[in-house]
């Protein structure tokens, strides 16, 4: 007979609980380390701590895709913003370390570097399961031997995560999980893990999934039941911050539709998919959130920032900090003298500083309101 379920975990009725859900992009995920720099500072300020405050004190929850998955892992960890900050800006370009030539035809960079700076970081001997984490911790990664996202929780009532299980996810190494995240396809090889199964899975970037923004997946595996943790949702109950890396659409007013040839639309959808699936996650948080703060969708449905919808009550609080990396948005916020065309590549380890303003433009949004009820 298969063993039973173990029980529920009881969650405690009165407590709030506080998720952070961080997008993928590369070298772009400089924007989110500045933005948040600017939460911990208010949130620092707010419970009145000093600087040995870390972002882990005030979330239970964080979840990541890609260079998310990195940066919440750091923050799990228990690290300051300040060192994520350093970790990028001194590995951001060895990270992204050319492939030789006759490997380009598969990748565009090694992934040696890349994988040497996580166990650093990390720690090679650290799992998903250690108590080295100080929080809860979501990475979502792509399996491309069974076609289907993995989104893997340190959650200790996960079924998976089953100490009685012959293999128990909570023993993966976390480092490896990271760089499978982080695998985007075209840019770095895959990741092979056993996980196992009669073979060893191969696992890509989290971001080829509809999971590049984790938000709205983030707030399910908190309370869905199936997931086992069970967290009570509510407006009051549950704050959700969701930060991403920058959104890049690329209008054409001069498309004429005899150039929607097969090349054009093998490098062009992809990226279309991703950013419509980003959206949608963000949209998915706003109706069913009570959205406190966010830049505006589209023309017709505008932030919803108070807006009412079907969700009445609203099922958690929640904020998006974001920018769109257009010459307009750019201008808008002071920084007219940047080339969008520097700040869009998810590689673009040449424009890191540049990066970094956008993140400290879309920091300045911050706002203590924000965080009202949950401090």
């Amino acid at each position: 007979m298969p063993t039973p379920d173990p029980p529920l975990p009881t969650p405690d009725p009165q407590a709030s609980r506080k998720l952070l859900a961080l997008d993928g992009g590369g070298i772009r995920g400089l924007i989110t380390v500045e933005v948040l720099a600017e939460i911990e500072k208010h949130l620092q300020d707010r419970l009145g701590r000093d600087d040995t405050f870390v972002l882990a004190d005030y979330f239970d929850y964080v979840g990541g895709t890609s260079t998310g998955a990195i940066i919440a892992t750091c923050i799990a960890l228990g690290m300051r913003v300040d060192r994520i900050r350093s970790f990028y800006e001194e590995s951001g370009a060895e990270m992204f370390d050319k492939a030789s030539l006759l490997r380009r035809f598969r990748t565009k960079y090694e992934d040696d570097k890349l994988a040497a700076r996580l166990k650093h970081e990390i720690g090679e001997q650290t799992t998903l399961g250690g108590s080295e984490l100080k929080t809860l911790l979501l990475i979502v990664m792509r399996n491309a031997s069974t076609d289907s996202p993995w989104p893997l929780s340190s959650n200790p009532a996960a079924k998976y995560n089953d100490r009685g299980r012959a293999y128990c996810n909570l023993d993966l190494p976390l480092w490896q999980l990271v760089r499978a995240s982080t695998a985007a396809p075209t840019y770095f090889p895959p990741e092979v893990i056993d996980v196992g199964a009669p073979e060893p899975f191969i696992f890509v970037d989290g971001g080829v999934t509809v999971y590049n923004n984790p938000a709205f997946l983030l707030f399910l595996m908190a309370t869905v039941k199936p997931y086992r943790l069970c967290w009570p949702a509510g407006r009051e109950r549950m704050l959700l911050v969701s930060v991403g890396t920058g959104t890049s659409p690329t209008a054409d007013p001069d498309l004429d539709p005899h150039d929607m040839n097969l090349v054009y639309n093998a490098s062009s959808v992809p990226s279309a998919l991703m950013f419509a699936a980003l959206n949608e996650q963000d949209m998915l948080c706003r109706v069913f959130g009570d959205c406190r703060h966010g830049e505006p969708l589209d023309g017709e449905i505008g932030d919803l920032v108070g807006a009412v919808g079907p969700a009445d009550p609203k099922l958690f609080t929640y904020m998006r900090y974001n920018a769109e990396l257009s010459g307009r948005w750019l201008a808008e916020h002071g920084l007219g003298r940047i080339d969008p065309r520097h700040v869009q590549p998810l590689d673009s380890t040449s424009h890191m500083t540049e990066l970094q303003e956008v993140g400290r433009a879309v920091g300045a949004g911050v706002a203590d309101a924000h965080f009202e009820g949950f401090v």
